[in-house]
């Protein structure tokens, strides 16, 4: 058995898609969700419905951050900057951001 630990320590590649597993994470943890991934979907729906742009970084910067921080102590991976690479908080914004756009705009919040 490897533990996840060992895939980071020794460069090999994870047996999956981190940055979607970060942002499962994210939606199945309740208290990270209720906290702080919910009220950031809000500011966006807030900046949505007013017709005005939306800034990814404001919107779920910090949130994303804390996810990070959140993910590596409960898996017990050391820090945020030892396992994640430097592209990986905006990749993780990214796919936060289309995904729950969609649900925005299609009425689902």
């Amino acid at each position: 058995m490897v533990r996840l630990v060992e895939f980071t320590q020794s460069e090999k590649r994870l047996p999956f898609d981190v940055i979607d597993d970060v942002c499962v994470f994210m939606r199945n943890d309740p208290i990270f969700y209720r906290k702080q991934l919910f009220p950031a979907i809000m500011r966006m729906k807030d900046l949505h419905t007013a017709n005005k742009n939306i800034d990814v970084q404001e919107c779920l910067g910090e949130c994303v951050m804390s996810a990070m921080e959140n993910y590596c102590k409960k898996y017990k991976l050391g820090t945020p900057s030892k396992f994640f690479k430097d592209e990986d908080k905006n990749l993780i914004m990214d796919k936060l951001y289309s995904e729950e756009m969609h649900q925005i705009k299609t009425g689902a919040y």
